[in-house]
């Protein structure tokens, strides 16, 4: 059972795992962003903008955002601009952050039901298994992302939920 008090958790931890993410990739060139790095989705770019893509298909599902408009197979060119990408990905921040604060106190109980392009089919499961999912697809490709920042000479930080920085504490 998960509660509001997890997702906000989580919330607040890719806030903080984005805006360094992206900091850090700020500070390569477009080529060095752009260039495969033999990650799943290719580039540092590309994954970012793959986890973007992601986020806004399962956020739609919750009415959040409209959906990409893309299928999965175009989600790391989803956003071709890099400031773009950088606005937009603030923006489904702070969308997500509000969202979070809206979940009533509590166990969050109930159920999603969508239809899933990857699976190609209707799908239905219960939001203590769809919320953390979401949240672990974007901790998963940031893993990637980070090993592609760190094999570029970028700066990172750390990743670990428990090193969270206070301003970013729920």
């Amino acid at each position: 059972m998960i509660s509001n008090q997890y997702l906000r958790m989580m919330s607040c931890y890719n806030r903080w795992q984005n805006q360094w993410m992206y900091s850090a990739a700020e500070q390569l060139s477009d080529g060095e962003r752009q260039e495969n790095r033999s990650g799943f989705w290719g580039s540092i770019e590309s994954t970012l903008c793959h986890i973007y893509w992601g986020d806004r298909i399962w956020f739609s599902r919750f009415d959040l955002v409209d959906p990409p408009g893309v299928p999965i197979g175009e989600s790391s060119t989803f956003v071709s601009d890099w400031r773009k990408l950088t606005e937009d990905r603030e923006q489904l921040d702070n969308l997500v952050m509000q969202w979070s604060d809206d979940f009533e106190e509590g166990p969050i109980l109930g159920s999603l039901e969508w239809f899933s392009g990857a699976a190609n089919k209707d799908m239905k499961a219960p939001l203590s298994m769809v919320l953390p999912h979401i949240f672990n697809h974007q901790t998963h490709h940031r893993g990637q992302v980070h090993a592609m920042l760190t094999a570029a000479g970028a700066p990172t930080q750390d990743t670990d939920l428990f090193l969270m920085p206070e301003e970013f504490s729920y």
